[in-house]
């Protein structure tokens, strides 16, 4: 296995944060690794997600947890690898949300695609928690 973690946090409320993460179709608006993302069914476990990165060609994902203003999930497979994408949504004391977003590459040759591969998938969390962040801080006001 392999896995990455990039955390932030932000003085909105988890509610908010969530708001902006579950309406997956607007993922553009603030992800710009994203040129789309569709949501084929209702906001559930088990729901398709296309996504589109940009410059790439689409790529598939189920929604495999869903607990509302705490963690959504999901997870997409190819050729026996699994990469599992989560946010966990953490209420501060002091009032706000830490975000967690974290990358799991699973499965056989996990452990010599994920050196290779990770990097390269990772590399724009920073950006996308910020843009993430930001429009919830918006939502919030």
């Amino acid at each position: 296995m392999w896995q990455h973690e990039y955390t932030a946090d932000t003085t909105a409320a988890p509610h908010a944060v969530w708001a902006v993460l579950s309406d997956l179709n607007s993922w553009p608006s603030w992800d710009t690794s994203m040129e789309s993302v569709t949501l084929d069914g209702p906001f559930a476990v088990g729901s398709k997600v296309a996504m589109t990165p940009t410059g790439q060609e689409p790529i598939v994902s189920v929604i495999t947890q869903i607990e509302e203003n705490h963690v959504y999930a999901d997870e997409t497979e190819f050729g026996g690898t699994t990469l599992r994408f989560s946010h966990t949504l953490t209420a501060l004391p002091e009032g706000g949300t830490r975000v967690l977003h974290r990358l799991e590459i699973t499965g056989p040759d996990a452990d010599g695609l994920g050196p290779e591969l990770g990097p390269m998938i990772t590399e724009d969390f920073p950006e996308a928690m910020a843009g993430l962040l930001a429009q919830a801080e918006r939502v919030a006001r």
